[in-house]
């Protein structure tokens, strides 16, 4: 028997609600009520973050939302079939059977195993369709062991296994691991079965944890999958790789590479998988892929050594895409295979951000999601450089005083000055803290000189892989050379990486490929681009910078205040989101823009923090108010909300919002606005990108920067009251679900 699930876990013919939050929290109930989690916030909380990613839905009115958490002490499923169905994000209409995955942070690979072999049982229509005439809670328990094969199949699903085969079912048959026992399968189910059990060998559903589709079936099965090898009628492509990955790497990556599995097995197409999720990954055979026709990338992740597909034409698009359109991702590829113009992956062995085909129907991404992405990208990789830099630099400032960046006559800074002859044994004037003071200090500023290149290396390399990177790390050094900071940063990375893409797109012989990557690539890209900015881009680009540092550093008064208003409504409008990560993303990179004679960018970074840290503060502040307008599972988020709060952690908020946006949406921008108004307009300035109040030895004129946020929590949390009690009920308590 499995310890993952027990009959007190499961609820049948309920009606929890009509949306999925409603439902996910009797599920997360049902986990700490049974003592398989120590707190309902933080199990809940990771529940929705991961739901708020991307929908959990599946086709065949299936819902399979899952997360990691610190909060879960025992891996757990928690099933519901509810009744009505709700809305869960697939295509073909709401779920009515939902299985609630809760993973510990640390879950030991057997655990993972067992939960991903679950997730491939679930595209099983045998296997749901017995979940859906199950009389009782144990019989669902059985049924479930039965799946993952640590009990005796229950008889109403062997019956359904002795039909005829389909491609779905054969996929993750219950047969013997290995490549054989799916081609068994296969014959055993017939025609149907014979492609199923093929694709079942390629995509293994093995003890080992189904990582990889490197197993190969074998015999009758396998010839009548894949008819006498030449491939496709039109013989454009008979071989074809995929990756599949999600974020948590629990359910949809195995669920992806079924579905892929199981259509390219009634094409007829080869088709070999490597699932990358937390169960591990075997890496697919090198030789299997030098073979390869074309690759699919169904992921929601980075796809790990990428540059092993190097020159192969490749669709791409989300995990989600996988399963829904897997047919449909098939044909692209086939389509793709015979076209010599067709997209292909650029190299390199680093996982790139997502790469995906714009001329891919329904999958492809537009040019200024690509942009967005990239550039957020270059922002998330910068902000180690930042953080460590301008915390090292405020720390400096702390032990050393100000004095360490300011210059003599001979422009010589202080802080160099100091290090200069001076040793930890022999410090020198300033003693031992000034010397580490300069130490700190000195360390912070080396930091932050890679704030540019590292911003515009990572935006080519989300473009265009690990070939991008060289070149984009110095158009970003260009971009320095001639004054055009990080403006200059942002499209010396842009340009550098779709010009690497683009290069990378070459059709090549094959002998020439190994050196796209190392030499080629990087060499022409870096001509062109560093080319462009030096002689075309750099001085106008400059001019800008110039511009708008002047704006910046004259802003005061009204204008100032103006400012913080909107990046503060920018902040708490969507916790974390988009709009969030725009403004947090101009904050960041500006701060190396900042120093003593020009302190706006640090006051911009003061004004975003302070209004980021308002949302879950104004909420926490809202439950002790008035705690009966808030249900228990409120209130206990609440508590939490404090913390993450005061951490500069927007996202604590996002339980409140899941259950009213309406409310908690323009409560928590009117908040941020309050905030980021007060900071500006007071001068409260931040040498730290993240932290919250716990870097308060980095935030200059720190009582105002409190003030800002107790202004702004009271703004947001009495307004979020209020309008509560002017639109809803008084009484809401909700009843603890037992």
């Amino acid at each position: 028997m499995s310890d993952l699930i027990t009959p007190e876990l499961v609820t049948l013919d309920q009606d929890l609600g009509t949306d999925r939050s409603e439902v996910i929290r009797h599920l997360v109930q049902n986990v700490v009520s049974n003592g398989r989690a120590t707190g309902f916030d933080e199990l809940y909380a990771d529940a929705m973050a991961r739901e708020a990613k991307t929908a959990t839905g599946v086709p065949g009115g299936i819902a399979i939302p899952h997360c990691r958490s610190t909060a879960v002490t025992k891996a757990s499923l928690a099933m519901a079939r509810i009744r009505p169905p709700v809305d869960w994000g697939a295509k073909d209409g709401p779920a009515d059977i939902v299985f609630f995955i809760a993973a510990p942070e640390g879950a030991d690979q057997e655990h993972l195993q067992l939960l991903a072999k679950l997730a491939r049982s679930l595209i099983k229509k045998n296997f749901t369709g017995a979940l859906r005439t199950a009389a009782s809670p144990q019989e669902v328990v059985e049924l479930v062991d039965g799946a993952l094969g640590l009990g005796p199949v229950p008889e109403s699903q062997s019956q359904a296994q002795a039909g005829t085969g389909s491609g779905t079912a054969g996929t993750t048959g219950q047969a013997p691991a290995g490549a054989g026992g799916a081609a068994a399968a296969g014959a055993a189910a017939g025609a149907g079965g014979a492609a199923a059990g093929a694709a079942a060998a390629r995509s293994t559903d093995s003890p080992a944890g189904a990582h990889s589709a490197g197993a190969r079936s074998s015999g009758v099965a396998a010839e009548q999958a894949s008819g006498n090898g030449s491939g496709t009628a039109d013989g454009k492509a008979s071989r074809l790789v995929a990756v599949t990955a999600c974020p948590t790497g629990i359910a949809h990556t195995y669920m992806a590479a079924d579905s892929l599995a199981a259509a390219a097995a009634e094409r007829g197409i080869d088709l070999q998988v490597e699932t990358q999720g937390s169960a591990g990954a075997t890496p697919l055979d090198p030789s299997v892929i030098k073979n390869a026709d074309a690759v699919i990338f169904a992921t929601d992740v980075d796809v790990r050594d990428k540059g092993r597909f190097a020159g192969l034409p490749v669709v791409s698009g989300p995990v989600k895409r996988g399963i829904d359109e897997p047919g449909v991702m098939i044909d692209e590829a086939i389509a793709a295979a015979g076209n010599p113009n067709a997209r292909r992956v650029a190299g390199g062995s680093g996982g790139g951000g997502e790469e995906r085909d714009p001329q891919s129907s329904g999958g492809g991404e537009g040019f200024g999601s690509q942009v967005k992405r990239a550039l957020l990208t270059g922002v998330s990789y910068m902000i180690p450089f930042v953080a460590g830099g301008g915390l090292l630099i405020a720390l400096g400032f702390l032990l050393g005083g100000y004095e360490l960046s300011l210059s003599d006559d001979d422009g010589n800074l202080t802080g160099d000055i100091i290090l200069d002859g001076n040793t930890l044994f022999s410090p020198g004037p300033e003693g031992l803290l000034g010397y580490l003071g300069a130490v700190f200090w000195k360390i912070g500023n080396l930091s932050m000189g890679f704030l540019v290149p590292a911003l515009a290396g990572y935006i080519a390399y989300a473009l265009a892989d690990r070939p991008g990177i060289a070149p984009g790390f110095t158009a970003g050094a260009v971009a320095l050379f001639m004054d055009a900071g990080f403006i200059g940063g942002l499209i010396g990375g842009l340009l550098a990486g779709f010009v690497a893409r683009w290069v990378g797109s070459w059709g090549v012989p094959t002998w020439m490929r190994g050196l796209m990557p190392v030499v080629i690539i990087p060499l022409v890209t870096s001509l062109i681009a560093s080319g462009l900015m030096i002689l075309v881009l750099g001085g106008p680009i400059a001019s800008l910078t110039l511009a708008l540092n002047d704006w910046l550093t004259g802003l005061s008064g009204a204008t100032a205040i103006a400012l913080g208003v909107v990046l503060g409504l920018m902040m708490g409008s969507d916790l974390g989101g988009p709009i969030n990560k725009v403004a947090y993303a101009f904050a960041v990179a500006g701060l190396s823009e900042g120093s003593f004679e020009n302190q706006a960018p640090w006051q911009i970074m003061a004004a975003v923090m302070a209004a980021g840290m308002v949302p879950p503060l104004a909420m926490a502040l809202a439950t002790v108010l008035d705690k009966q307008q808030f249900s228990m599972a409120l209130r206990e988020n609440g508590k939490a909300a404090w913390l993450l709060g005061a951490a500069f952690i927007s996202e604590g908020a996002i339980p409140f919002a899941a259950a009213d946006p309406f409310r908690v949406i323009p409560s928590s921008m009117i908040g941020g606005a309050v905030a980021g108004a007060i900071c500006m307009g007071t001068g409260v300035t931040s040498q730290a990108p993240h932290g919250g109040i716990f870097v308060f030895f980095a935030i200059g004129n720190v009582l105002m920067f409190i003030v800002a946020i107790l202004a702004g929590m009271l703004a947001g949390g009495l307004i979020y009251v209020a309008l509560k009690r002017l639109t809803a009920p008084k009484n809401v308590e909700e009843p603890v679900v037992a």
